[in-house]
């Protein structure tokens, strides 16, 4: 099932890339942070916490809140994988000592402007799931990653220690790529 094309990333070339007045600016005069963001994976104990680590380290000056949960993650939370931690350790990114896996609550997704997905799984289920109106927002993270775009990112669960690292880096590429399109004008957030 082909992921529909969003109707808020596009912006037309003519229009400013500023999306709020200049006099709203964060310490490192950026915009003032505006947008909110679900990162979303299966039991959100690998791929979306650390998505929501590395994307805070790198898009918390222009997000406003960057959150993640998982579509079978155990209602009564849980620590992040001990492996998934130590990936994240390995390459300086922290998640806060008291975070716990939630589970995505598919009509919470008015709360945000971008879901990010890790499997078309995930944003099947959310479709099937969510309120029409929210349909939009739903992408693939790999929407970002040109290279894989329409590929799941993998889920390192039930591979080697080796596959966290190359998770965090597809993360940190897309975390880039976003960016990119943000400050270019080609995606408001």
């Amino acid at each position: 099932m082909p992921v529909p094309t969003p109707s808020w990333p596009a912006r037309p070339s003519s229009a400013s890339p500023t999306t709020r007045p200049s006099s709203t600016r964060c310490a490192n005069n950026s915009p003032e942070p505006m947008a909110s963001v679900l990162l979303v994976c299966t039991a959100n104990i690998c791929r979306s916490p650390m998505a929501e680590a590395i994307f805070k380290a790198k898009l918390g000056d222009m997000l406003k809140t960057i959150v993640s949960a998982g579509v079978h993650a155990d209602p009564r939370g849980g620590p992040v994988d001990a492996r998934a931690a130590a990936a994240l350790d390995r390459h300086n990114y922290r998640l806060d000592r008291k975070w716990r896996s939630r589970r995505v609550d598919p009509d919470s997704l008015g709360d945000y402007d971008l879901v990010l997905v890790m499997e078309a799984e995930h944003a099947e289920f959310l479709r099937r799931k969510a309120p029409p109106e929210h349909h939009a927002k739903i992408l693939m993270l790999t929407h970002f990653l040109p290279e894989l775009a329409g590929e799941d990112i993998p889920d390192p669960y039930f591979g080697p220690v080796a596959g966290f690292d190359a998770v965090i880096g597809m993360i940190e590429r897309a975390a880039q790529r976003l960016l990119t399109e943000s400050r270019e004008g080609r995606l408001r957030l």
